[in-house]
């Protein structure tokens, strides 16, 4: 292994931390700068509707605009660079143009974050299918998963931490750590590319990306509709809702956990087997979940339904870098994560529509997430088994 390869990834690891921890506090402190602006309370929703519908598109373009930007070497990196910063900038200007009471403003410079905010998406993961070599990509993927793994893990304990905090602060120490973060990129890309193997010729595509980016769409709405919706009032049965910053993060534990072990194992059996192992161990996990008679075997069936999204996060990336081989990583990987905003706005949506609180679809919506990942699982079989026939 190149030894540059451990520091690339703990650099991807630190940035992907970091840039996750400025939308848990944008979530945090959304409502109160809306209520400073004089946005009433009942678009809060419909703002974050709207952030995810901009993710769908942006993430696309942008992953698109980086694979004509990356045939030169060492020119997206400080471009990525230089969005990220004026990212940063909207983002430190949203607590101070609350207080302004103009809802446009404030509405105006949200959707400037949100839009360069792509720029952080599927680059990153794009310029490592570009230039990593095969044995280094799982590698470097676990660290990046391993950082938006620990955000998602901190999240409920700074949401209780930072609840009554100064918005300014919390702001600025994010725009200033991201923005710094993200200056390494062009270091990052250069390092990657100076170690890039010989060219790969394009391997065969074991199925069309848009079958790839349907089995993802399900994936991810299992994730969001079980560990946003349903997790919590399963806790709820057993705790009361003072200990769910406590036993929320055991979900993000398990993702973490994983990650080592999932390394190794992407080397062996490949990216689609693990995807789909992924999916079927998550249908059961959170199936579990729903059965679970005590406190004990709901943590166990959290840890092991966190450990089966990790594992479908790690082989939906690697799928997406071999189906945009080669010089189409970036619509790949932002194809991907168009997906995954896709499914979060779908569960967003839920909410504001208070379908979530339906009597007819409340029991439906129990048994949504082990749905969802075993079509998932059931498709992305379906579709591996046709391109082995066509083949």
């Amino acid at each position: 292994m190149n030894p540059l390869t451990p520091r690339i990834g703990v650099y991807f690891a630190l940035l992907q931390l970091l840039f996750t921890m400025t939308w848990t506090v944008y979530i945090i402190f959304l409502p109160r700068l809306a209520a400073e602006a004089g946005i009433p309370k009942s678009w809060i929703l419909w703002i974050l509707i709207a952030d995810q519908l901009v993710f769908v598109i942006a993430d696309w373009l942008v992953g698109t605009r980086a694979d004509r930007m990356s045939r030169v070497v060492g020119r997206l990196g400080p471009r990525l660079a230089l969005v990220t910063l004026i990212s940063a900038l909207a983002f430190l200007l949203l607590p101070f143009a609350a207080p302004l009471a103009s809802p446009l403003l404030l509405l105006a410079l949200t959707f400037l974050w949100t839009v360069t905010s792509s720029a952080l998406r599927a680059p990153p993961l794009m310029l490592i299918g570009k230039y990593a070599a095969a044995g280094a990509r799982p590698v470097i993927a676990g660290f990046w998963l391993f950082g938006f793994g620990m955000a998602g893990a901190l999240a409920p304990y700074l949401t209780i931490v930072l609840r009554d905090a100064d918005p300014r602060l919390p702001f600025a120490l994010a725009s200033v750590s991201v923005a710094i973060a993200a200056w390494a990129l062009g270091w990052a890309e250069r390092s990657l590319a100076a170690a890039a193997p010989a060219a790969e010729q394009p391997a065969r595509k074991p199925l069309p990306i848009w079958g790839f980016l349907a089995v993802v769409a399900l994936a991810a709405l299992g994730f969001q509709v079980h560990f946003s919706l349903s997790s919590a009032p399963q806790y709820l049965r057993f705790v009361p809702a003072e200990q769910l910053g406590q036993l929320m993060p055991a979900f993000w534990a398990g993702f973490n956990l994983a990650m080592l072990p999932l390394t190794l194992l992407i080397r062996r059996y490949g990216d689609f087997r693990i995807l789909a192992a992924g999916t079927l161990a998550g249908a059961i996990a959170v199936l579990y979940a729903t059965q679970a008679s005590s406190l004990a075997t709901l943590v166990a069936a959290q840890v092991a339904a966190g450990a089966a999204w990790a594992a479908v996060m790690f082989g939906a990336f690697g799928a997406a870098i071999l189906l945009g081989r080669t010089g189409r990583e970036g619509f790949a990987t932002g194809g991907l994560f168009s997906m995954l905003a896709f499914a979060a706005m779908l569960r967003i949506l839920l909410i504001a529509t208070q379908l979530n609180h339906d009597a007819g679809l409340q029991q439906a919506l129990v048994y949504l997430p082990a749905a969802c990942w075993g079509m998932a699982a059931v498709l992305l079989l379906l579709l591996l088994r046709a391109g082995r026939a066509n083949t």
